[in-house]
């Protein structure tokens, strides 16, 4: 096992951990949270499996998801702004738990953290198709094309998961407002789709020829 990358793969999981934590109960006034105790529930125990599963069998691909340095100056601004995205998100939703605003029944929570963790089967086999997946918009050495599986069927399979996992997290908390927040993760999405097409096209031999085949990049028969 390579030490190193056990040791910050172990760190940014518990960083992310607390700072989840601190940003659904402190505003929420209470540990007491049935949809913020869910979600991190749902949330920290299939990425921490995952995460000794990538180190066991593929701890390349486990360094590329951590690797957040991003070359393109455009996303940085997507990353920049999927934070504030997440932040006012999560902080709305735990002072919509304290204060009653708009928030939904447990049961809608219940039914979101089923999606959510269908979304997160789809996830693990996205990361299965394509040992390239990287978290920064970059061409690596010896790259392909993967026009298989998922990726036959939508160009940004990943995008199109993390699209149902990010809207499902405010339904999970319950929270109305939160989902409106999350929304902006679409136009964000969008852009980041827009100009990784631009880097791949341009620098990944195929991916013209792969664009005239798949033609939906996100959602089959709409975009």
């Amino acid at each position: 096992m390579n030490r190193e990358l056990f040791i910050r793969a172990i760190t940014r999981f518990f960083a992310g951990l607390v700072l989840v934590a601190l940003l659904l109960f402190i505003p929420a006034g209470t540990w007491k949270y049935p949809g913020g105790l869910l979600l991190m529930g749902i949330l920290f125990i299939p990425m921490f499996i995952a995460g000794l599963i990538m180190m066991k069998k593929n701890p390349e691909l486990l360094k590329k998801r951590l690797s957040v340095k991003e070359e393109e100056s455009e996303q940085r601004e997507v990353i920049l702004f999927s934070g504030i995205m997440f932040l006012a998100a999560f902080i709305m939703a735990g002072l919509s738990f304290r204060n009653g605003w708009l928030m939904l029944p447990f049961s809608v929570s219940v039914g979101a953290a089923v999606v959510f963790l269908a979304a997160y089967v789809l996830y693990a086999e996205v990361l299965r198709e394509n040992t390239w997946l990287s978290r920064t918009v970059e061409v690596q050495e010896d790259q392909k094309v993967i026009d298989t599986g998922l990726y036959g069927i939508v160009r940004h399979p990943m995008y199109m998961v993390t699209v149902l996992l990010f809207l499902a997290m405010p339904l999970v908390l319950g929270s109305v407002i939160s989902f409106l927040i999350m929304l902006a993760y679409i136009p964000i999405i969008v852009k980041r789709i827009r100009n990784e097409e631009q880097v791949l096209e341009k620098d990944l031999p195929g991916y013209s020829a792969y664009m005239k085949k798949v033609k939906y990049r996100l959602i089959p028969f709409i975009w």
